[in-house]
């Protein structure tokens, strides 16, 4: 890239208002803007989003409550098969970074939380279906998670038509993937690093999301990193009450490299913990992803074959984390 082109690239990430969301003018003034942004660097912050500032405020008291735990008792609902429960420090290593060569696992620990899968709901014990974990220690903590997943559910359900009318779709066209999405919610834990520490020692290494869209709440510690198209790093400085959200590979490979799915990283030299929680909103494991009709002509045909996003999904859960290579 040129120097010319890379004076034109952004010097901070772009701030999208969804005070009018739900609305048609809203919805087609935020289209305007996810276009834009997503094209760009692939990232941007949400505020006045339907979400509120109790409830973000909620979910990081239980984590913080949750993190705060003996090891042990953390350690009782270690990750099961089923990618449900504590991930402890240093169990995971981004294999799959397309920007760095990754060799150091991540410097963080974290609750992983998926959409719930009942034992009669016919998908029960497919990959990625089954039970979720919970601490006994804290018999308030299920009902604190539970309430925020279907805050931030019924969020993405709504971005759903302004990214659909971004993409010049009809406002319902991504409904029918979405039915029972694949959703993770991660109350991650990064512990302060030293100040020297070497280079390849991050929170979170260089990687990509994996899936369609990833809306994070972050404390005020900073330390979040998002990678330009000339390689330049710009900080993700936080916002209070706003969201970082960026595009995910099953949503850049949807929409034929228009929008990008851009790496990003966390080091975590506050001095202080950092507690974030990314929720991660996915189509159907089951679902067919290949180009969106929009997103193709003659002049562009599509970059990828179709894929199922949960045979995507598994192969980087695989690659990535300890505990499926040890099963």
């Amino acid at each position: 890239m040129s120097a010319a082109e890379s004076a034109l690239l952004p010097e901070t990430l772009p701030i999208i208002d969804l005070g009018a969301l739900g609305t048609e003018a809203g919805d087609a003034a935020i289209a305007r803007q996810l276009d834009a942004a997503f094209g760009g660097i692939g990232f941007a912050y949400f505020a006045n989003t339907p979400v509120t500032a109790a409830q973000q405020a909620a979910i990081f008291a239980a984590s913080r409550r949750f993190h705060a735990l003996p090891e042990a008792e953390k350690r009782a609902i270690d990750m099961n098969g089923f990618h449900r429960g504590y991930m402890a420090p240093k169990t995971s290593v981004i294999a799959t970074s397309s920007v760095a060569r990754v060799t150091k696992p991540n410097y963080s620990e974290s609750f992983m939380f998926m959409h719930e899968v009942p034992p009669e709901d016919p998908r029960f014990g497919l990959p990625l279906q089954g039970p979720n974990q919970w601490p006994e220690p804290l018999p308030d903590f299920r009902a604190e998670v539970l309430a925020y997943q279907a805050a931030m559910e019924d969020f993405c359900r709504r971005l759903l038509r302004p990214i659909a009318l971004a993409l010049n779709l009809p406002g319902d066209y991504l409904l029918p993937w979405f039915e029972k999405p694949t959703t993770f919610l991660r109350l991650l834990h990064y512990p302060p690093q030293p100040p020297d520490s070497a280079d390849d020692e991050f929170g979170s290494a260089p990687h990509t999301d994996y899936g369609f869209i990833t809306v994070l709440v972050q404390d005020m510690s900073g330390g979040l990193e998002v990678r330009r198209a000339d390689g330049v790093w710009l900080k993700a400085t936080p916002i209070p009450g706003s969201f970082v959200v960026n595009v995910g590979d099953m949503l850049a490979r949807w929409t034929n490299g228009r929008w990008q799915s851009t790496p990003h990283r966390v080091k975590n030299l506050s001095g202080g913990d950092r507690y974030s929680c990314p929720y991660f909103f996915d189509m159907d494991m089951g679902s067919e992803v290949a180009c969106l009709p929009s997103c193709t002509d003659a002049a562009n045909p599509p970059r990828h074959p179709p894929v199922l996003y949960g045979d995507y999904l598994l192969e980087r859960l695989n690659k990535n984390y300890a505990y499926r290579q040890e099963a």
